[in-house]
């Protein structure tokens, strides 16, 4: 018996279902709540109330104040404060007001937190429960999660030290990391769910399907649109093999056999890959038509999160539904990398899906149909990053023509549907062509390496598309993708000595600045510059009598 494609139908981490369900039963019941006042919390709770009040659910609100953390830090720097405040008196007057603050002050706000939330809950008929733990604050939220009882989270990705173009925060990233369940991240506090279309990103994995499933439910539930997209990356193996063949020898060519390789990528990978998506969109356009829901559906190619973002943004989508994990998965893995990109980058809300939905074809396929030893071998030759998804295709081949048992002859049969130039010769491909205006664009500047990928891909859909030549159309796709600044060693050392309790925010910072002034590097001039920034505003806070975490001036 062969395994599923996702090994969290194994594990039994996560709820694994073989019939659609109805919106109500696929909506969140239970939802726990990270609150801290900051507008991207607020709008957390306003979604999630809109999620109990369709599923007759309950929400929980968390707030976790470490006092512990604050007396600390506050004796720590008191011989950082300015010198009008290191008088006798100033420093017993800066301890009455910061012992106040542990002592009472932390459990007030954190009452007046649950108190608004507490009064929105009463408002809409959706009872209300509270966490005020003390201790670290993403520490408290997991284990509020593992103990038990939530069907999701829903929390902001920064709280209230956000910045512009910061992205997600440390405590959102911790968090994303560690939870086990459905997981919300709220990423533009002025955005409700339903402003724009629901996206819904599948692989073939059951998590995927389970968050289709989800989007399902909640386009009803929200009378929105549902979108459902499948990303691959044709160009990939394309850039590798050329980077390969640049260091093996010949001899090493022949024991690889990497003529060979390179045309088994080739085609599985345009030709197989590409259909066995299109599979995994029409099962999922089978299974909204059951559920009486009607799906836009489309197939994207390049870099998966890159290709998902793009089209998140040209479509304006409200909320972006993913599994945590995905058809790579092994049972260890907390987050899938195209997950976590889009956790970064999506330019909407996310929702990270843990549970997981087998479909009928592929739950009926799996328990009915057995694999000759001889298949399992020659399904064995297919690459690593195909094989999980040649399986599943083949799969489906033979439910869809009535075997029980795969053959090689099975095999074949399915391969010459998805690969219909499979077995051929090779085509000798001429040599790429740059007009003047796409070398112009692709340049010469920043990480080598990079460079060079951005060329290969460009070649690469030059010749998916046919043409003659490499033109600027084929190469804006890739630039897109550069990677985001990197930090100079002097910088990560500089960075260091910020007090801990600053530090995100500082980096943060400087990663936005270096992103809006399209810096490839963040260095310790640029850093010391936001650290100026952030020290004046500080100071600005303690004129007006705030207690603010004092920056270390620079070497």
């Amino acid at each position: 018996m062969t395994s599923l494609p996702d090994p969290i139908a194994v594990t039994g981490t996560a709820p694994t279902a073989s019939k659609t369900a109805t919106a109500a039963e696929n909506l969140p019941k239970r939802i726990l709540v990270a609150l801290d006042a900051s507008d991207h919390a607020d709008r957390a709770l306003t979604e999630a109330l809109r999620l109990a009040g369709a599923a007759d659910g309950t929400i929980t609100g968390i707030h976790a104040y470490a006092a512990r953390l604050h007396d600390r830090r506050f004796k720590q720097m008191e011989g950082g404060l300015p010198d009008r405040y290191r008088t006798e008196d100033g420093i017993e007057h800066q301890r009455a007001v910061h012992d106040s603050l542990i002592t009472r002050g932390l459990g007030i706000i954190s009452d007046s937190y649950h108190d608004t939330a507490a009064a929105a809950c009463a408002a809409t008929g959706v009872a209300y429960g509270r966490l005020s733990p003390e201790g670290k604050n993403y520490r408290q939220i997991v284990e509020a999660v593992a103990a038990g009882g939530f069907d999701l989270l829903a929390l902001g990705a920064q709280g209230l030290g956000a910045v512009p173009g910061a992205g997600i925060g440390t405590v959102c990233e911790r968090v994303a990391r560690r939870v086990t369940i459905d997981l919300l991240v709220i990423r533009d506090a002025g955005r409700a769910l339903g402003d724009g279309p629901l996206v819904a990103a599948i692989d073939g994995s059951a998590r995927g399907f389970g968050a289709l499933t989800t989007a399902l439910a909640l386009g009803r539930s929200l009378s929105v649109p549902v979108h459902v997209v499948a990303a691959y990356d044709p160009y990939f193996h394309y850039v590798a093999f050329n980077r390969i063949a640049g260091v093996l020898s010949d001899e090493a060519g022949k024991v690889f056999r990497f003529k060979e390789q390179e045309k088994l990528h080739e085609e599985i990978i345009d030709d197989g890959l590409a259909k066995i998506y299109r599979s995994h969109l029409a099962l999922a356009e089978r299974i909204a038509e059951e559920d009486g829901v009607a799906v836009t559906t489309e197939l994207l190619d390049g870099k998966p999160h890159v290709a998902i973002a793009a089209y998140l943004a040209k479509t304006g989508a409200s909320l972006l539904l993913i599994g945590r994990t995905g058809i790579h998965a092994d049972a260890g893995l907390d987050i899938g990398g195209n997950a976590e990109n889009l956790l970064r980058s999506a330019p909407c809300h996310v929702w990270l899906g843990a549970s997981a939905f087998v479909p009928p074809l592929d739950a009926l396929a799996e328990e009915t149909i057995r694999w000759t030893e001889e298949a399992d071998a020659k399904l064995d030759r297919v690459p690593d990053m195909a094989r999980g998804m040649v399986r599943l295709a083949v799969q489906r081949f033979a439910q869809e023509s009535g075997h029980t048992v795969i053959t090689c002859d099975l095999i074949d049969q399915a391969t010459r549907k998805l690969c219909p130039h499979f077995g051929g010769n090779a085509r000798r491909e001429a040599p790429v062509i740059w007009s003047p205006e796409a070398e112009a664009l692709a340049g010469t500047d920043g990480d080598a390496s990079a460079v060079a990928a951005i060329r290969l891909r460009s070649e690469k859909r030059a010749r998916r598309d046919g043409a003659d030549r490499v033109m600027p159309g084929h190469v804006r796709p890739f630039l897109e993708a550069r990677a985001p600044a990197r930090w100079s060693a002097a910088a990560l050392a500089r960075l260091a000595r910020v007090p801990e309790m600053v530090r995100d925010t500082v980096r943060q910072s400087a990663e936005a600045e270096a992103t809006e002034t399209a810096v490839a590097e963040i260095t310790p001039a640029l850093l010391e510059t936001v650290i100026a920034a952030s020290r004046q505003m500080m100071e600005r806070t303690m004129q007006s009598g705030g207690h603010p975490t004092l920056l270390p001036e620079g070497d």
